[in-house]
């Protein structure tokens, strides 16, 4: 192991606390991860306990220390990452009034229809476009509107990261990557936008929100006594202000220059990137003001289904692949991946359209659906699974096109998540859009990101980028080839050409089922 000191990341992700210790190079120490449970109280609800939050945290850090060998002395500093528009309300005496409602919550579906509604020119960090439910700001209208006692008698409204940090240091402050990103702060224009928040009755609950709003990296307090014993670590042990998770997790994938992209992947697929410049427009969220590192802007796109539909066909379609997978003993990817690499390019004329939950970027479709077009007799499985690959590949560079068209160019793509196991997969972004996909040593990268920010806070670096030169690691790059992207532009040019011609369709037979589905049975 090497020598200290060393810093302390602490991760709240959606399932529980995961907590990683890491030397100045960024090599873990170790790692301790403890779950905790959601609630669903009604439909579209989700909720969970801080006390549950804090006794899990208070079992993850003491386990670290123990199993790594560390001790409190050798921890420099701390940092945290945690689901935004995860709100809380607390009392004058600090304690939280009820649950906290989570980031997946939709209660307030109706309230983030009003602020969509107002056209305010704030809403260019939602791409002017629906206003997302998850969001915070809905949710504080919802409390206000629906649990009025509690809104009122509340001295703070906050998110959870705020919550955490307050509970390590006593002091209120918010991260200025929540603030933008979550609740429409942009400090190039002055703040919070008191128009928007004056336009949906709420303009109240600025008195509420955690006065200051931190850079991330900067040092909110030292670590409380009581706090510090509970956790096994030391009394004033420096705490810095911490990021939403999925932005932490591209700061552990070294996402600190302009034109630097983080794709993480998963169900479906998130990509982070850094402007000079900022830029915004419909299927984009951003770009926000200062959000990850001072002077530039971070902006943010998605697919909304991706590995999502890979499972979709290997669970329903691929049978006669799960029988192969069983008999060699491998996983039943390994085998759809052998198929797909006997199909080329194209897969000789099929095309899928990679929106079965709707469309997040560029088009924010709800309405949209999936579109497989091509089909022949002479198609396999090993076609249908290549040309959903390629689908989802050709997703993710219609985002580009579109950031491009704002004269932003992805540079690198540095990849997290399951997908990011597939050679097949990976290759096929680099070929597709022609841009080189790295991958780091670290897999931990939300733990790794916040553990970047305690370096910071800690003075061990003077600043984000100088940490990420230092503690993030490209472990190999996968590198495009030119031929095969060439090859690719053509069925390209297809994928770009079926939402507009299926767009009218796709959304008259959506909106048709939604009726089917809210009729009473039997009309």
């Amino acid at each position: 192991m090497a020598e200290g000191p060393y810093v302390m990341g602490i991760d709240f992700g959606t399932g529980g606390v995961r907590v990683g210790v890491f030397d100045r190079e960024g090599t873990p120490v170790v790692f301790h991860g403890v779950e905790w449970e959601t609630r669903f109280p009604r439909s579209g609800w989700a909720e969970q306990d801080p006390e549950e939050w804090w006794s899990s945290l208070v079992e993850a850090s003491n386990n670290a220390l123990d199993e790594g060998g560390v001790s409190a002395e050798e921890i420099a500093g701390i940092s945290i990452d945690a689901t935004a528009s995860t709100v809380l309300a607390m009392d004058k005496n600090d304690r939280h009034m009820r649950p906290a409602i989570m980031w997946m919550d939709v209660r307030a579906s109706d309230q983030a229809d009003r602020i969509a509604q107002t056209g305010d020119p704030a809403l260019k960090y939602n791409g002017f476009g629906a206003v997302s439910a998850e969001w915070g700001l809905p949710k504080a209208m919802w409390l206000k509107e629906k649990e009025p006692e509690i809104y009122n008698n509340a001295r703070h409204i906050c998110d959870c990261a705020d919550w955490l940090i307050h509970r390590l240091t006593g002091e209120w402050a918010s991260s200025i990557n929540i603030a933008s990103s979550k609740y429409y702060f942009d400090r190039d224009t002055g703040g919070f936008p008191k128009s928007l928040y004056k336009a949906v009755g709420i303009e109240d609950v600025l008195e509420k929100f955690p006065g200051d709003v931190l850079d991330l990296g900067v040092v909110v307090g030292g670590l409380r006594r009581e706090v510090a014993e509970e956790l096994g670590l030391k009394e004033g042990t420096p705490v810095a202000q911490g990021a939403i998770d999925a932005y932490a997790g591209a700061l552990g994938l070294g996402v600190t220059e302009p034109g630097v992209m983080a794709l993480i992947t998963g169900s479906s697929h998130v990509l982070i990137g850094q402007t000079a410049e900022p830029i915004h427009d419909q299927g984009f969220w951003g770009s926000y003001t200062d959000a990850m590192i001072p002077g530039q802007y971070t902006v943010e796109a998605g697919q909304v289904s991706t590995g999502s539909i890979v499972a979709w066909f290997k669970n329903s379609f691929a049978s006669d692949a799960r029988a192969e997978a069983k008999k060699r003993g491998v996983d039943t990817y390994d085998v759809l991946n052998e198929m797909a690499e006997k199909v080329p390019i194209g897969s000789e004329g099929l095309i899928v359209l990679d929106y079965f939950q709707g469309n997040r970027s560029p088009h924010t479709d709800p309405l949209a659906r999936g579109v497989i077009w091509g089909l022949s007799l002479g198609h396999t499985p090993g076609h249908i699974f290549r040309a959903i690959i390629e689908g989802i590949c050709f997703g993710t560079e219609s985002i580009f096109r579109a950031m491009r068209g704002h004269d932003f160019e992805p540079r690198l793509n540095v990849v997290s998540g399951g997908p990011a196991n597939s050679e097949l997969w990976m290759q096929m972004h680099a070929d597709v859009s022609n841009v080189p996909i790295g991958f780091t040593k670290v897999s931990e990268g939300p733990v790794l990101g916040a553990a970047m920010l305690a370096a910071v806070g800690a003075g061990i670096y003077p600043d984000i980028q100088t940490a990420a030169k230092n503690m993030v690691h490209t472990e190999r790059t996968i590198e495009p080839d030119q031929e095969r992207h060439e090859e690719y532009r053509f069925y390209m040019d297809r994928y770009m050409e079926t939402y507009p011609q299926m767009r009218e369709s796709m959304q008259e037979m959506s909106r048709h089922e939604a009726g089917r589905k809210s009729a009473p049975a039997g009309e």
